[in-house]
């Protein structure tokens, strides 16, 4: 499933063909995805025109000039590809929404395993969206720190990977970032997130904000699925230091370690045991 840095790389680069342009097409083909689609979607959103293009967690948020905001949401295999609607092929069967605007940008949102989702709602209603209203602070702003880590970590007897998982606790971080910020803050992901708190979250909000801010640069990690709407790849993968690499040195400076995978919330973690406690 696409992260943070991939879905703020596929925002990034919707912007420029949608912010400020008018949708003069909006085309669905299939009532729903995860989800129903919302009713006379087309309708709602043709003839109007993008304000904004935001993220909010693993959201996309497209802000149009009546106030409705769409959601989107990439699931497992969703994807967003910026075309030229003179020149653009026929669509595929796994391609299920268009949007084309009047300066003849296509936005093709292709997913052939419909785990994503589109929704409307408004400007005033987004933050209470059932969606969005649980989330917690965004790790890249201001709201998250070592004292906001630390608070929602505190009497929390899971381990610390699962409860970084929870977007209640942080928003948009995912499993591939989640290994790579404990791997680069030195905690193993076993610990117990209430004893976290202190000097270690201070260490894991600086690895967390880094990792991140460094796959947004590179364009996110291409894997299965992923591309940025250019169609492009992206390219943090090559910088992964544990993720999927069981079996090979850790790539610390100075460790002899080796880098273990065990299955944590149904999900596969990746560490070095030697520099990670």
């Amino acid at each position: 499933m696409p992260e943070l840095p991939e879905v703020e790389t596929v925002c990034r680069g919707l912007r420029g063909p949608l912010e400020g342009r008018r949708l003069v097409r909006v085309e669905q083909r299939r009532p729903n995805l995860r989800f129903p689609i919302p009713e006379r979607f087309p309708e709602r959103l043709t003839g109007r025109t993008v304000l904004r293009v935001e993220r909010r967690a693993k959201f996309i948020l497209i802000t149009l000039d009546d106030d409705t905001v769409l959601i989107a949401h990439l699931g497992m295999s969703g994807r967003m590809t910026i075309l030229d609607a003179a020149t653009a092929p026929p669509p595929g069967p796994h391609d299920h929404v268009e949007f084309e605007t009047d300066q003849g940008a296509l936005i093709r949102y292709c997913d052939p395993r419909r785990f994503g989702m589109m929704d409307l709602t408004t400007t005033a209603a987004l933050g209470s969206h059932r969606m969005i209203e649980h989330l917690g602070p965004e790790p890249l702003g201001n709201a998250f720190n070592a004292e906001s880590l630390s608070q929602a970590l505190a009497g929390k007897k899971t381990p610390i990977k699962a409860a970084l998982l929870d977007q209640k606790v942080v928003a948009g971080l995912g499993n591939i970032y989640i290994c790579e910020a404990l791997h680069r803050a030195g905690i193993s992901p076993r610990r117990s997130a209430y004893t976290v708190p202190g000097q270690r979250a201070e260490r894991l909000t600086l690895e967390i904000r880094a990792v991140l801010r460094e796959a947004i640069d590179a364009g996110g990690s291409s894997l299965r699925d992923y591309v940025q709407a250019s169609g492009d790849l992206g390219y943090f993968q090559h910088n992964w230091q544990v993720y999927g690499r069981e079996g090979e040195a850790c790539r610390r400076s100075g460790c002899s370690g080796t880098v273990r995978r065990i299955v944590q919330s149904g999900r596969s973690t990746f560490y070095c045991a030697t520099h990670q406690r």
